[in-house]
């Protein structure tokens, strides 16, 4: 039994050892970066050299032909700048063809424009060693002049290549879409300033969650009860709370003229001191500083689930007539929506968080719908000038809108039923946007 264990160890040692030659005998060998020869090939000058087009500057494109037996080969790109050489690419498929040496986030300064660069190509048959990319950049070599190939392969070398210069474009046509949209946009928004200011009268729709405001506030002075204003749980950098901030100063000094008590709960205390300041604006600006309580805008905590415990339990304390919730809302928001309903209260909310508008929908009286929400500031002070933006938007969605059917119908015509007219029609619509 031990002896059959033996002859069973010894086996498998000479096994592994078998292997391990096989392993060694496939590894090629390392280069030798003293093994220089005259046995490199030529290649000529295959390197296309030229500004990258349509750029900001600081951007060379490098592409180069090759017969399509190199095509497996790789190539390292080598730019020299006076006597400085810097490997721009190495161990890239010379059938890729193309190649960018650019500025990049770590070095702004890599491709200077005006600056003259020369660059060479250098292909092998497999991936260079560190050894041969440091040789290449070596100041005292000169790649028209020296040969190179290391103990177990040849690189073919070209010629260099140059001088090129990188240098920033004024204009680019791929973007001239952008510049005539640009010129229609100011132009639709300038004539419709101009009718402001003249006078004519400008069709804006209609909002309905503003056009309560004064019903909510209206109602609450008559039942007796305050008005609780919620602007969520954002930060005063973001922008639906600016929004809510905006609205709040209009409804407040709607406060003020009816005498009534305004709650404004804050999640962040950044906003709680802003709100203080619109809503003592408000009320100078309605002739009523006197009746200002700068505790009303309270500060309650920056705990999620807690600031709508806070909020609820308010609710239910003071049990307002009208709650406005004008700001960012995340999971919050339907445990508010539907305490203020329980309590009876008339709501009128606004967000631009397009997952919590179906419970606002859902639970409030009145809901503000994205965009209704920037524009309740403009749409309650009732500013010609601001009226005519308002207006212009207005028309520049009309035309994206007639713009997206149109390119619906030709898509139909022209795609899905392979009539070549309408398919190059529809092409060239693609290519004008």
């Amino acid at each position: 039994m031990k002896k059959n264990l033996v002859l069973l160890l010894i086996s498998l040692l000479f096994i592994m050892l078998n292997a391990f030659g096989q392993d060694r005998a496939a590894e090629p060998m390392l280069p030798d970066s003293n093994a220089i020869t005259s046995e490199t090939v030529y290649l000529g000058n295959i390197l296309i050299l030229s500004d990258i087009p349509n750029d900001g500057g600081g951007g060379i494109e490098i592409d180069w032909e090759l017969n399509d037996s190199l095509n497996n080969y790789y190539i390292t790109i080598v730019r020299r700048e006076g006597r400085t050489k810097k490997i721009v690419a190495s161990d890239l498929l010379a059938s890729s063809k193309q190649v960018r040496d650019v500025n990049s986030d770590e070095d702004m300064s890599n491709v200077k424009d005006g600056t003259e660069y020369f660059y060479t190509a250098i292909l092998s048959k497999y991936a260079v060693s560190q050894q041969i990319l440091d040789y290449l950049v070596c100041d005292s070599i000169d790649l028209n002049t020296r040969t190179i190939a290391d103990g177990y392969q040849v690189y073919l070398i070209s010629d260099e290549s140059g001088p090129v210069k990188a240098k920033a474009s004024w204009f680019n046509p791929e973007r001239l879409t952008v510049f005539v949209s640009a010129i229609i946009i100011s132009f639709i928004f300038l004539l419709y300033l101009q009718f402001a200011r003249n006078g004519k009268k400008l069709y804006i729709r209609k909002i309905n969650g503003l056009d309560a405001v004064e019903e909510a506030v209206g109602r609450s002075t008559e039942m007796g009860k305050p008005i609780m204003y919620i602007l969520g749980i954002g930060y005063v950098t973001d922008i639906p709370t600016i929004a809510g901030l905006t609205i709040l100063g209009r409804v407040a000094k709607k406060v003020a003229e009816y005498k009534t008590k305004i709650l404004v709960p804050s999640y962040d205390p950044v906003v709680m001191t802003t709100a203080q300041e619109v809503v003592k604006e408000a009320f100078t600006e309605a002739g009523r500083p006197d009746i200002y309580n700068k505790n009303d805008i309270m500060y309650i905590t920056q705990d999620q689930f807690g600031y709508a415990a806070g909020v609820d339990g308010m609710m239910i304390r003071e049990k307002p007539g009208a709650v406005f919730l004008q700001g960012l809302f995340f999971a919050e928001s339907l445990i508010l929506a539907e305490t203020g309903h329980s309590i009876g209260a008339i709501q009128i909310a606004g967000t631009t968080e397009t997952a919590q508008l179906p419970f606002f929908v859902a639970a409030c009286d009145y809901t503000l719908i994205g965009e209704e929400m920037m524009a309740a500031s403009v749409y309650l002070q009732k500013d010609p000038l601001m009226l005519g933006s308002i207006a212009a938007e207005d028309i520049m969605k009309v035309i994206i809108i007639i713009i997206i059917i149109i390119g619906f119908i030709l898509g139909i015509l022209g795609i899905g039923l392979h009539i070549e007219f309408f398919n190059k029609i529809f092409n060239l619509l693609i290519e004008i946007l």
